[in-house]
């Protein structure tokens, strides 16, 4: 090979090289991984709205594949004639039933999501045609659902302005606002009378509670040095002797007890009492009676 020939073979490998860099990176950046294993499926459409080649496709929120092509079959009486084709990963595998649904997100564009038959036993070969479903597009969302409502509301809003406005005007609001910031005027003040109570008043209190802990504790701990053993011992032989006491009292077979017990001795010596004083005053009113006096 001469050096004319080796120049235009180099030339054209590089051209080559180019032309599989280039093919390969758009393929990358649409996000098709031709270097990974796939399988195709194809899914008949009624509308595609806008749905792209390369757009995602989904199982239960997770991406599993991508849509490859979108072909419009020219002359097909069937509605539904747009058939899409997409590669899923080798590991999925979908049963008999499962169809794709076309939706379309606010920000991310127009996708497909796979509706699993998970009650089948029977799979879908590769190649094999799924059923489509065409969500119906934002916009046309919106014009169906919102639209209507946003119409019923608009001959209200005017109204409904007036009576905000309205509203804001009465004076009872007014006063409700005043009355807010005279409480919050005053929850103001208790804040700040809480604070100097908290900082001035409550520390000195806290000390004092501190001292008087401290000298319980001392207290106490001089209480543990008392025997108190004898004095219990003394106490309950002072609570045993007032118990027989009370119990001598209670019987008739001694002088304190007959005395409490026998009313005849009370009586007799009751009217012994009168009688000494009926003497004492007969001895004052007659002291000749019973003294005598002689010089002899």
């Amino acid at each position: 090979m001469n050096k004319g020939h080796r120049k235009e073979f180099t030339i054209g490998l590089i051209a080559l090289v180019s032309l599989f860099v280039l093919y390969f990176g758009i393929k990358y950046l649409k996000g098709i991984n031709i270097f990974k294993p796939t399988n195709h499926y194809y899914v008949m459409m009624a509308n595609v709205a806008e749905l792209q080649p390369s757009g995602p496709v989904y199982i239960d929120g997770y991406k599993v594949g991508v849509v490859n092509h979108i072909d419009f079959l020219y002359g097909s009486t069937d509605p539904k004639h747009i058939r899409v084709q997409i590669n899923l990963d080798k590991q999925v595998r979908l049963q008999t039933g499962t169809y794709a649904e076309l939706k379309a997100g606010l920000t991310s564009g127009a996708y497909l999501d796979l509706a699993i038959n998970k009650g089948a036993t029977d799979y879908y070969k590769i190649g094999d045609t799924l059923d489509g479903i065409s969500e119906i597009g934002l916009a046309e969302k919106l014009s169906t659902n919102v639209m209507p409502q946003v119409e019923a509301i608009l001959p209200h809003l005017d109204s409904i302005l007036q009576g905000l406005q309205l509203l804001i005007s009465h004076p009872a609001l007014r006063q409700s606002l005043d009355h807010i910031e005279a409480s919050t005027a005053n929850l103001k003040q208790s804040s700040a009378q809480l604070n100097v109570l908290l900082t001035q008043q409550v520390p000195p209190i806290l000390t004092n509670l501190k001292k008087v802990s401290a000298d319980f504790a001392v207290v106490s701990g001089n209480m543990k040095g008392i025997d108190l053993q004898p004095t219990l011992k003394k106490l309950d032989a002072a609570a045993a002797n007032i118990d027989t006491l009370t119990t001598r009292l209670n019987r008739s077979d001694n002088s304190l007890g007959l005395l409490m017990r026998d009313r005849t001795l009370y009586d007799h010596i009751d009217s012994t009492a009168v009688n000494a004083s009926n003497l004492l005053f007969d001895v004052k009113a007659n002291p000749k009676r019973y003294v005598h006096f002689s010089i002899w």
